[in-house]
């Protein structure tokens, strides 16, 4: 029997309440919640690293230190040239530009799945599902159409558009902080694979609702005035592709990223209080909790258990998807990003890929598959968890086979 107070005793409980704390914040992130309470993944994150730090996993030095600033960094500039962009209009004049170019229904479901798909690709895929759901469902609405399989296009195509550039989702951010993959490296392997999988989409939506595979000559749509900030619209315009070029070219993506949001601050004709506004605060702060979280996991050699998944290449991209569907694509890109070399480019790419390409599985496997469920829940449209899977278990099977045969072999 332990005396109770043994040292041995004190560590083992000490022990047993690291190992609670980390497995109920993994729960809590893997529901979006804790039951009970108020918290959503963001401030999870956070108090799961306090709990780190006051169970002595991590010393307050050490968690500060395993937040990556350059994750952080990338972050915060691409959500400030976002914001720059949404207000000077360039979102919606994007959007009405390839609509207007649909002259069916079919028409319009390649425009929006292509057209989305590589938006997402250099924008943030949340933050196209975020401006482009309430434009579909006005423009459904208007043409009389079923929004439900142009909801599901938008959903998907953010997610599988994203995974051809570093830029496009948080967790290729990520992995582009912690590999040595360049941006014209990795979008050259993971590009064809994004644009295979917009068209397989397509055949599947076909499949599943016949109405979108009419080539019926849609209504003239009326004439809508978005209204586009000229000024703020060209400087915003060319500081972003000065932004992607510097990309292309190699610079580093956190400077090159903040050096182009510091030159969009640089105004006289936005508040910088608009722009802040649009910061996504909760992103930053579940980002520098998750950092601290996947620190403890490690310093608990946790992660020893997946070391012998991670021999073989189908070990890592079966990991990665599990992890990813579980516990979402982030916090599976954090927790597993120690086991791989920084050189060791395929493993990289079959983490992107997996974790990305997963979000589709279900409603909750990505945050823009949720996005575009609260969006339209608000315009008084539901999107089920079964309609979803009908779509998204064959397009994340199709594509997961795509992805990983075409990995090994290019």
């Amino acid at each position: 029997m332990y005396d109770i107070g043994s040292l041995e005793w004190r560590c083992d409980l000490l022990n047993l309440l690291r190992y609670l704390l980390l497995a109920i914040a993994y729960f809590g992130l893997a529901l979006g919640r804790i039951p009970g309470f108020r918290l959503n993944r963001a401030t999870i994150a956070l108090v799961a690293a306090a709990g780190a730090i006051a169970l002595s996993i991590l010393s307050l030095k050490e968690a500060w230190d395993a937040i990556d600033a350059n994750t952080i960094v990338f972050l915060l500039s691409m959500t400030i040239v976002n914001a720059h962009l949404g207000y000077s209009g360039f979102f919606h004049f994007a959007i009405a530009f390839l609509v207007r170019h649909a002259k069916s229904p079919f028409g319009l479901l390649v425009i929006l799945t292509f057209g989305s798909g590589i938006l997402s690709a250099f924008f943030l895929n949340d933050t196209i599902a975020l401006i482009c759901t309430p434009l579909i469902l006005q423009l459904t609405v208007s043409l009389n159409l079923n929004p439900i399989p142009y909801l599901l296009a938008l959903a998907a195509a953010t997610n599988i558009g994203s995974v051809a550039t570093l830029s496009g989702n948080p967790q290729n951010i990520l992995i582009g902080s912690f590999s040595q993959i360049s941006y014209i490296e990795f979008s050259r392997a993971l590009t064809p694979i994004a644009l295979i999988g917009l068209a397989i989409q397509i055949i599947l939506l076909c499949l599943l609702y016949p109405e979108v595979r009419s080539f019926k000559s849609l209504p003239p749509l009326s004439s809508q005035n978005h209204h586009i900030y000229r000024p703020l619209f060209y400087k915003t315009l060319t500081v972003t592709i000065l932004l992607l070029i510097a990309f292309i070219l190699g610079y580093p993506l956190g400077e090159s990223s903040l050096v182009a949001a510091a030159a969009l601050l640089v105004t006289r004709r936005l508040k910088p209080e608009r722009v802040l506004k649009q910061v996504d605060w909760n992103l930053l702060v579940m980002f520098s909790g998750l950092f601290v979280l996947a620190e403890a996991t490690q310093k608990l050699n946790i992660l020893q258990i997946f070391t012998p998944f991670f021999s073989h290449s189908s070990g890592i991209f079966s990991t990665v998807v599990l992890l990813s569907n579980l516990i979402s694509n982030v916090p599976a890109v954090l927790l597993l990003q120690p086991l791989i070399l920084p050189k060791n480019t395929q493993a990289w790419l079959l983490l992107a890929a997996g974790s990305t390409l997963a979000g589709n599985l279900t409603l909750f496997g990505s945050v823009a598959n949720l996005i575009v469920v609260e969006a339209a829940a608000k315009k008084g449209y539901t999107l089920t968890f079964f309609e979803h899977l009908r779509l998204g278990l064959p397009l994340t099977a199709i594509t997961l086979a795509i992805a990983y045969f075409f990995i090994l072999h290019s």
